[in-house]
């Protein structure tokens, strides 16, 4: 899933959480929580339901083969499935023939997404929550601190330098606020067979289908959707424009200090480790790389995400390229915004702040100008209004961020 250029603007939890390893095991996951439902309602026998269970093993499967095999079935799921099926058989034969009994591979592959996207949203949100605690710190830190506030890029005012860390955290705390309520909509288990009805599972006159649905989501720990949601994709895109909006906050926070960290500026600076933001050439140099991943994601997600917009108008039950265009986009924008937010969270944890040098460039103004200007705009008097608004700020974001649950 990824590129020598991919990986240093992701994590390697992330990568590897999209390697095709990790979604063939989340792809049998749903096969045995599946066989484990339907046996528990009765609708296929417990015999065949261990079997097919202690099979789904990823170690028992060629993944290289079931990959290479799907570019010619047009889905993952139809060699899984098939490679499943020949593995279960050679211990159980009558068993085979109940292996993914009722459903079908839109059904597994948006379930096994809907597995790794919880996961990946969980790393996610801890170094959301990690930024955002450490702009809090940092708000209360330096509260009273004067520092330049920038208007066209040009000098404007006084404000404090934890004011406008307050102020790159609410966004934060906003968007963590949201994607758990988001979350908790999309992340749903899919099983509608092949138009939505989940008819095959039934026992005489009984419909079985709804008691898997919960079974499963309870076994998962997925949400039971009220029906298929194979072409109803407004949850599931919803959560990516919301995670859109995150990148885009987590950017403007990187191009804040990527601007206050250029040496004329020299207000602020990314972490000082060994190996972090040298140059190939010029050994004087400090680059902000955790900026410089965090940007690279905000210029790259609002493409994604424009293209899972555009894959919305599915035909009837089942979409032709637009599910497969949507599946494709998927893992590269979660990558992206991990990247984003671990990026972010160690620049901040670590944020080198030169409250000196902030000073400076406003004194350094103040010479210019004319004393009635400065007495109006630019006295270090002002830092101490933005103050108070900075501490009720800082409580309430930081009340915001407790009440959240983390993964």
């Amino acid at each position: 899933m990824s590129s020598i250029f991919e990986g240093f603007l992701s994590t390697p939890e992330a990568l590897d959480l999209f390697s095709e390893r990790k979604i063939v095991e989340a792809m049998l996951r749903f096969e045995a929580s599946l066989a484990r439902a339907q046996a528990s309602v009765g609708l296929i026998p417990d015999s065949a339901a261990q079997s097919i269970i202690g099979t789904c093993k990823v170690d028992l499967f060629d993944v290289a083969k079931i990959v290479r095999e799907s570019v010619r079935a047009g889905s993952i799921a139809i060699p899984l499935v098939k490679s499943l099926k020949e593995t279960v058989a050679l211990f159980n034969k009558e068993a085979a023939g109940f292996v993914h009994f009722g459903t079908t591979s839109q059904d597994v592959v948006d379930t096994a997404l809907a597995l790794i996207t919880r996961e990946a949203l969980g790393m996610i949100a801890k170094d959301v929550h990690k930024a955002a605690a450490a702009l809090l710190a940092l708000a209360g830190r330096h509260a009273a601190d004067p520092v330049l506030a920038r208007t066209f890029m040009q000098p404007a005012s006084v404000t404090s330098f934890g004011l406008k860390c307050a102020g790159w955290a609410a966004p934060l705390v906003r968007s963590l606020q949201r994607l758990q309520a988001t979350a908790a909509n999309a992340l749903s288990v899919q099983l509608g067979g092949a138009v939505g009805t989940l008819a095959q599972m039934k026992k005489g006159n009984k419909r079985l289908g709804p008691q898997v649905t919960a079974l499963m989501a309870a076994d998962l720990k997925l949400k039971e959707a009220p029906f298929a949601w194979h072409t109803q994709r407004d949850e599931w895109v919803a959560l990516a424009c919301e995670m859109a909006l995150l990148v885009g906050s987590l950017g403007k926070i990187a191009r804040d200090i990527a601007l206050m960290a250029q040496f004329e500026v020299g207000e602020l600076a990314e972490p000082l480790e060994p190996g972090r933001g040298g140059a190939s050439v010029m050994p004087h140099k400090r680059n902000p790389v955790s900026c410089m991943v965090a940007l690279a994601a905000a210029q790259r997600v609002p493409q994604r995400v424009a293209a899972l917009l555009a894959t919305m108008p599915q035909e009837h039950e089942r979409a032709l390229g637009n599910w497969q265009a949507e599946l494709a986009e998927w893992p590269g924008l979660l990558m992206s915004v991990h990247g984003s937010a671990r990026a972010m969270a160690q620049a901040l944890s670590g944020l080198q702040v030169d409250t000196q040098r902030m000073r400076a460039n406003l004194d350094a103004v103040r010479a210019e100008l004319p004393a009635d200007v400065v007495y109006e705009w630019f006295n270090p008097a002002l830092a101490q209004h933005a103050a108070t608004l900075t501490r009720s700020q800082v409580a309430l974001a930081t009340n915001a961020l407790a009440a959240l649950e983390l993964p």
